[in-house]
């Protein structure tokens, strides 16, 4: 819109309010020259929806914020990144606000990697000293050490190029590799050090040793590589572990073997001297004496091998000549260690202590939220007389569902409503083992809490890798068309799962006992008013579950650019109880005034019901009270809520069609 000749101007219209307060002055009807506005039939404050989560961390009431990372980002640089966050926006935040990192999983995965990189580090000084004593050279235990971590680096990279990353299995693959991989360069020194003491050349010796052993060493690198080759043909889990364990150990081996073609016998040019010509090492005068004591002890040690080779070379001299009953000993040595075979157990995988524990627990199903806290409460308590105290590091409790679908699909623990939710407790170091702890308190928890469910699921970051996500380790889904038989028949099978030794933990995942609410509708009577079922469903949703779940709208705080969710929903109150029988009923149903045209006081007066017949909804008393109950005769309360809504609900002490006029 134009404004002038060279100016535009934009127009913007009040079509939506820009305060929470706006919304209460919204008109609805005209009635009588009366306007009834929003304020005279609802509360319209900043409120919340219903809570149906809970979370306690070591019993007090918190927010639990869960960060999940991509499959190809690193564990560690996303824990990092967010404490790194969190030091920069702690001085932003209220001084009462305590934040407080728990289940890192980035503490196992740090440790794990830190144990690797150690055992290859020790292997690697190992096998540098086993060199420095048979060849008794500091020069070639420089060469044959630095081959080692140029060949990790070169896999490393190898790695990269094709996808993978360094995790548990890559670098185990290359702490297994340390040891071999040193093969290719020490064979390699060993044959130029044997034509040095020819009286060779250096250069001479370098191309005669390395020409001489080159078949040998390669035939050798193609019978370590093709001993992995059958882990390409795994499927499942199986192919996920060990194929990068694999190739971690072949690109190790490949590069080691490149750099003894190339590194090792340049820095033998420029590292190794020319030796004074001597016998081998059999000969009794054995080599020149030398001042240095490096040398000295390593010319010791290499006289007491050749002892014990002389000792072996006897030994193999006398089995060959009682070869009978050689073989036939060690042949029933092989036999007698399979009757150890039973008493082994076997597993999938090594079993893992990260000091991590995650309980899923399940109360009476259809319990309210706060009922189910108070329960989890005991159950900590529990948990906490098992448990030293100075072993705990954290209890976190995680109770009910999420207001977020997306908080949702990421639940992968089985939660199924607000009577059931996960308590994870974190041990400090120094802990006795998990395993134990988790045995006693499956065996203790079910006998002090009968009526509750309890099962142990995955706890750290392997377990939870190794079961694809599920709850557990095995699953067994039953499908047919009849879902009472279905379930009749997983109840027998469960039975019988559970007399299988071992099983611990079994469980049908869903439950058939859910307290429900059947509302039964007079079609016929419903036809004469003008009803349809659609709209007996949407004053039932309104009241019950509000507005947002037929009918959502959406509400821009201007100030901060944040959407709220508009609800109308109204109040939970007490439900009545029938004298007759132990029998709950609700009140007669929700009425929806008629105008005539008078005034509008006259007019809330004078309104019909909305249904010519009384609906009841019933439920047995034995059961759980439903979450919410329909009632006149007391005041309505509401429920205490989590933040991000806008709610509307009846106003409670005034007549809902009570209208005032306005100049």
């Amino acid at each position: 819109m134009h404004a002038g000749a060279n100016a535009e101007d934009p127009r913007r219209l009040n079509s939506a309010p820009s305060k929470v307060s706006e919304l209460g002055d919204l008109p609805i009807k005209s009635v009588g020259g009366a306007m009834v506005y929003m304020n005279d039939v609802a509360h319209v404050h900043n409120g919340s929806a219903v809570q149906v989560n809970v979370v306690h961390v070591d019993g007090n009431r918190s927010v639990l914020l869960s960060v999940f990372k991509n499959g190809m980002t690193s564990t560690l640089d996303i824990v990092s990144g967010i404490k790194k966050m969190l030091t920069i926006i702690k001085p932003s935040l209220p001084d009462e606000l305590d934040i407080k990192p728990i289940g890192d999983q980035s503490v196992f995965v740090r440790a794990s990697i830190d144990g690797v990189i150690r055992e290859g580090v020790i292997a690697a000084a190992l096998t540098s000293l086993m060199i420095l004593l048979f060849l008794g050279s500091w020069r070639s235990t420089l060469i044959v050490t630095t081959s080692i971590p140029l060949s990790i680096l070169g896999a490393i990279g190898a790695l990269s190029a094709i996808g993978e990353t360094l995790n548990i299995m890559t670098l185990g693959g290359l702490a297994l590799a340390v040891g071999i991989l040193v093969d290719e360069a020490t064979v390699t020194i060993e044959s130029i050090n044997y034509h040095l003491e020819q009286g060779k050349a250096v250069e001479t010796a370098i191309l005669d040793g390395a020409s001489q052993i080159v078949v040998p060493a390669f035939v050798s690198l193609l019978c370590i590589c093709i001993v992995f080759i059958p882990m390409f043909f795994l499927s499942g889990v199986a192919r996920f572990l060990f194929v990068p364990m694999a190739e971690s150990v072949i690109f190790a081996m490949v590069c080691s073997f490149l750099l003894s073609r190339t590194l090792v016998p340049t820095m033998a040019k420029y590292l190794l001297r020319a030796h004074v010509a001597h016998a081998d090492h059999d000969n009794v005068n054995g080599p020149p004496p030398s001042k240095n004591p490096l040398v000295r002890f390593q010319h010791g040690f290499e006289a007491l091998f050749v002892r014990l080779r002389a000792g072996y070379h006897d030994l193999l001299a006398l089995a060959i000549e009682h070869r009978r009953l050689f073989v036939g000993g060690f042949l029933g040595v092989i036999v007698v260690s399979f009757l150890l075979a039973p008493f082994l157990g076997r597993n999938f995988f090594p079993e893992v202590d990260g000091g991590q524990m995650l309980l899923h627990v399940r109360a009476p199903v259809g319990m309210r939220i706060e009922g189910t806290a108070a329960r989890f409460a005991d159950v900590e308590r529990a948990i906490r007389e098992v448990i030293p105290p100075v072993e705990v590091g954290a209890i976190v409790d995680n109770i009910g569902t999420y207001l977020s679908s997306i908080n949702t699909i990421y639940n992968n623990t089985g939660t199924i409503g607000e009577s059931d939710g996960d308590i994870q407790i974190s041990l400090n170091e120094g802990h006795a083992p998990t395993a134990d702890y988790v045995s006693r308190l499956r065996d203790q928890l079910p006998r002090r809490f009968p009526g509750m469910s309890f099962s142990f699921l995955p706890a750290d970051i392997v377990s939870q890798i190794l079961n694809f996500g599920a709850p557990a380790p095995i699953d067994l889904q039953i499908r047919g068309n009849d879902l009472g038989a279905d379930y009749a028949y997983a109840n027998k099978l469960l039975a019988q799962v559970r007399q299988i030794t071992g099983v611990a933990d079994a469980r049908i995942q869903q439950s058939a006992g859910q307290p429900t609410l059947n509302v039964n509708i007079d079609r016929t009577r419903a036809q004469y008013t003008g009803v349809t079922a659609a709209n007996v469903t949407d004053s039932l949703v309104v009241n019950l579950a509000s507005s947002s779940q037929v009918a959502p709208v959406y509400w821009l705080n201007e100030k901060n650019g944040v959407t709220f969710r508009s609800r109308c929903r109204r109040r939970n109150t007490r439900s009545t109880r029938c004298r007759r029988c132990r029998i709950c009923r609700s009140t007669p149903p929700v009425r929806r005034p008629r105008y005539s045209g008078a005034s509008p006081t006259s007019a809330a007066r004078t309104a019909t019901p909305w249904f010519r017949s009384t609906t009841s909804l019933r439920w047995c008393r034995s059961t759980q009270r439903p979450k919410d109950a329909i009632s006149a005769r007391s005041p309505p309360t509401s429920r205490r809520s989590s933040p991000g809504t806008i709610r509307i609900s009846p106003k409670a002490r005034s007549s809902p069609w009570s209208a005032r006029r306005r100049p």
